[in-house]
């Protein structure tokens, strides 16, 4: 791979540079360019569109039996496994995440495909229940154009979720990624044109979202956006969806908690909240960035857990060590600082964190510790407001109901995780709180065949399981006469 060399993008099948300006995708761990290419224009999205519409009517590949776009799917599936290696450096390089993390969203993104190629060949229409001399049906159709815009965080994997069913739905796709992590979005258009994708179904478009991200959902053309990203951007989306009637999915941000009981596993319960909060470095929608702890338990419960904060391998993201890679832009660091020292102002204090780490390692490249801070209340913003970062804000809790009223005091509910070895507990506190996926004496872990969504500010909709393609399909009723006589109206 050459840094210098300026990649082209995809239009309609068109492998061309883009007509924006050029722009470099940067290493977060060193600030070095890893590959440069040229943004899109509103011109590219035009010709992107009117590309992926003529596509869709005369490809045929909507038209195609179920098992004939499955077979073209579990290739895609097959490709990426293949060349699962260069895959997960490329995303490496591409958002700095650990290796070790990347390799497992490269083998995400396969499964995904896989699945969803199952779900196509095996979707069956429904003859409903007759209410007189009809036969009645529910049946499918593809929408059209769809757009997926993807988040910076997890791109493969988010690409294919949306990727995956809106292909095997028999729609052409437009995809765009998020400006700062252009380059796998690419890699999955090339490997699916090469499974039999026909040309044209594909687009991807980098650039700024405010303008290629709006340009592309204001398109009369495009029938349905799925969105992965702020709170703030997803609202905007759905304004725009409202005034054109258009669907959409949206998956946003979150500040789960994470509550402890004094009956709790404790060995089990600190390494989950460790992976639930610091993992990805804390870069994750449903990161369990507030914690809950019973008051019995919580000086003991936090010591263990800043002990193992303090332990975690901050670190280049090419050591198979490494468990926390840089954050995604200086500017982004810049705003987990600035939460930090908006806690401590409010009276919170830093149990362990709180800086940038030291050393040659980590001076060019956009790194801070895992921080754990304590001693502030739900109520104070920090408690509030998205971080996106590795930042956990702890506090004692003293009887349940106190602790469900805090958990569901959030304008997000989009995770929560449950620490207890008490089963009926673990239900009655997993109904109660008001979070889209719950976790129970683990945390974090997900499957592409069970739906995935928040509430209220943390988005609409759902992602992955089985009826996942559905979000990319029009129902449609059908009736079919079987009286052997006229309607007697006509008589």
């Amino acid at each position: 791979m050459n840094p210098n060399e300026t990649l082209p993008i995809c239009v309609a099948g068109n492998w061309r540079l883009g007509q924006g300006d050029r722009y470099a995708s940067l290493y977060p761990a060193t600030g070095e360019a890893v590959a440069w290419l040229n943004a899109a224009s509103i011109a590219d999205v035009e010709e992107a569109i009117a590309g992926a519409d003529h596509a869709f009517r005369t490809s045929g590949w909507a038209q195609r039996k179920p098992h004939e776009r499955a077979a073209v799917l579990y290739r895609v599936a097959q490709l990426i496994r293949e060349r699962s290696e260069y895959l997960a450096q490329r995303q490496r390089l591409d958002n700095g995440k650990p290796i070790t993390e990347t390799r497992a969203l490269v083998a995400s993104a396969a499964g995904t495909f896989q699945f969803f190629a199952a779900a196509c060949e095996t979707m069956e229409d429904t003859i409903t229940p007759m209410r007189g001399d009809n036969l009645t049906m529910s049946v499918y159709e593809p929408m059209g154009v769809v757009a997926a815009i993807t988040p910076w965080n997890s791109p493969i994997a988010s690409e294919a979720q949306k990727m995956a069913p809106a292909l095997a739905a028999g729609n052409a796709v437009v995809v765009k990624p998020a400006e700062v992590t252009p380059l796998m979005a690419l890699e999955l258009a090339r490997i699916c044109e090469e499974a039999g994708v026909p040309k044209g179904l594909i687009s991807v478009l980098p650039g700024k979202g405010s303008v290629i991200g709006d340009a592309i959902t204001l398109h009369p053309l495009v029938r349905r956006v799925s969105f992965t990203g702020g709170t703030t951007t997803g609202k905007h989306i759905a304004h725009i969806a409202a005034d054109k009637m258009m669907p959409v999915s949206l998956e946003l941000g979150g500040k789960s908690p994470t509550m402890v009981f004094e009956d709790a596993d404790l060995d089990h319960a600190v390494a989950g909240v460790l992976y639930g909060i610091f993992s990805s470095s804390g870069e994750s929608c449903i990161a369990g960035s507030r914690l809950f702890v019973a008051h019995g338990i919580y000086e003991a419960f936090i010591e263990r857990l800043a002990a193992g904060a303090a332990a975690l391998r901050v670190g280049d993201p090419a050591d198979e060590r490494t468990q926390l890679g840089p954050l995604i832009t200086p500017r982004h660091r810049d705003s987990i600082e600035s939460y930090v020292a908006m806690g401590v102002a409010d009276g919170g204090q830093i149990r362990t964190g709180g800086t940038r780490p030291t050393g040659a390692l980590f001076e060019r490249g956009n790194y801070y510790l895992p921080t754990i801070i304590e001693g502030l209340t739900n109520e104070q913003r920090i408690c509030q407001e998205e971080i996106f970062g590795p930042v956990l804000v702890a506090m004692p809790f003293e009887n349940e109901e106190d602790l469900i009223a805090q958990a569901n005091d959030s304008v997000y509910a989009l995770a929560a995780g449950i620490w207890t070895r008490d089963y009926k507990k673990a239900w009655r506190f997993g109904r109660a709180v008001q979070a889209g996926n719950v976790w129970i004496n683990t945390y974090k872990q997900l499957s592409i065949s069970t739906p995935f969504g928040g509430w209220r500010d943390s988005g609409l909709g759902r992602e992955k399981g089985r009826l996942g393609i559905l979000q990319y399909m029009e129902q449609k009723s059908m009736y079919w006469g079987l009286n052997e006589q006229p309607l007697p109206w006509a008589g």
